[in-house]
């Protein structure tokens, strides 16, 4: 994998993550969704960037991340937080993990061609 993926991709993980520590000081439009649905968003969003790295020599890393990351973030929700975390169950939580995993596959999408260095060239399935 180019260092630019790898970088890319910590970036990435490292905005999720933001989102998450900033979520709470939202005031914007939908701020009742941001604050109850931000943070399972971001989470999803920051780890399967930080899970793209550790698949890149499978056969099909994004497909690959997606999956871990859902299922570790759909059992924390449906497990109370593994019994670690405080955990609220909310049906929506389950569609905002989705939200995010999916919003990173597109982002992944979008920037490969950009982090491979010309248009086109992105090699991630």
């Amino acid at each position: 994998m180019p260092l630019a993926f790898k970088v890319r991709n910590v970036f990435l993980s490292l905005l999720g993550a933001a989102g998450l520590v900033f979520k709470p000081l939202y005031t914007g439009p939908f701020q009742e969704l941001v604050l109850s649905y931000g943070g399972n968003f971001s989470v999803s969003f920051a780890l399967y960037f930080a899970a793209i790295n550790a698949t890149v020599n499978t056969p099909y890393p994004r497909t690959l991340a997606a999956l871990l990351i859902l299922v570790a973030v759909q059992a924390f929700e449906l497990l109370d937080g593994f019994g670690v975390m405080a955990n609220v169950y909310d049906p929506i939580d389950l569609l905002a993990n989705f939200a995010g995993v999916g919003f990173a596959l597109l982002v992944d999408r979008a920037t490969s061609a950009v982090a491979a260095g010309s248009p086109g060239q992105g090699k991630q399935q």
